[in-house]
């Protein structure tokens, strides 16, 4: 971790969070659960000014093909719809992270019945809730596959940082909502470990991670077989 400390100082943010990451889920193998509590938070600082670099460039596109994502990659806010799904987003936050551009991507799916969007993210698990869309849309029955028309005549950017920091903060949000409190802390761990790789944009995750980690220390292995993720099945379209 001490090399991660000097990139997070020299602000080399994607550094620290591939030495963060290494570092945690090598902990996470040896059960080191004291380690995985200090580990948590410069991740999150690292994640934190590397958002706060791609809200602060922009909108870049509504990407809806792969035709779409600019070439090259730039720094900024990108909103995936339909006919892309959940897994094509993740492929672009890789893209994006491998080649070390700040960038925060979120997936929206067709428009619900009652005019909500509900965000998507995946990974082992999947994180779904539903947010208001950047302005009141109307539904469109037959003919679109978003069930609306957005963006209509526009200039192909994407919502603004506000909506963007809403609606990820939301499904964040929707992550902890699914925990099982009376879990034991290590099967905690698991699932706050897996709403982060599926949505590694959320502050309290890791706050959420960090604690999990403390509660986990000393505890015996568990016994039993973790649980995996529910399916959400409140999402029609």
């Amino acid at each position: 971790m001490e090399r991660a400390s000097q990139a997070l100082l020299k602000t080399e943010y994607f550094e620290t969070e591939k030495l963060c990451l290494r570092a945690l889920w090598a902990a996470r193998r040896a059960r080191d659960f004291e380690r995985m509590s200090r580990i948590a938070l410069p991740l999150q600082e690292a994640r934190r000014q590397r958002r706060q670099i791609a809200v602060d460039a922009g909108p870049v596109a509504v990407i809806a093909r792969t035709a779409d994502v600019p070439k090259p990659l730039v720094p900024g806010m990108y909103l995936v719809q339909p006919p892309m799904i959940g897994a094509e987003a993740r492929t672009l936050r890789e893209s994006l992270f491998r080649r070390g551009v700040p960038g925060l991507v979120l997936c929206r799916e067709p428009l619900t019945r009652d005019g909500k969007w509900p965000i998507v993210a995946v990974g082992t698990q999947v994180i779904r809730c539903k947010v208001e869309p950047p302005r009141a849309l109307e539904r469109v029955e037959k003919g679109s596959i978003t069930k609306d028309a957005y963006p209509q005549e526009a200039d192909g950017s994407g919502p603004s940082g506000t909506w963007f920091d809403a609606a990820a903060e939301a499904l964040g949000d929707a992550a902890i909502a699914k925990l099982v409190p009376d879990d034991v802390p290590e099967f905690r761990v698991d699932d706050l470990l897996e709403f982060l790789d599926a949505h590694p944009d959320h502050e309290k995750l890791h706050q959420r991670l960090a604690d999990a980690c403390r509660e986990a220390i000393g505890t015996p292995e568990p016994e039993t077989e973790r649980r995996r993720g529910l399916v959400d099945d409140e999402f029609v379209f």
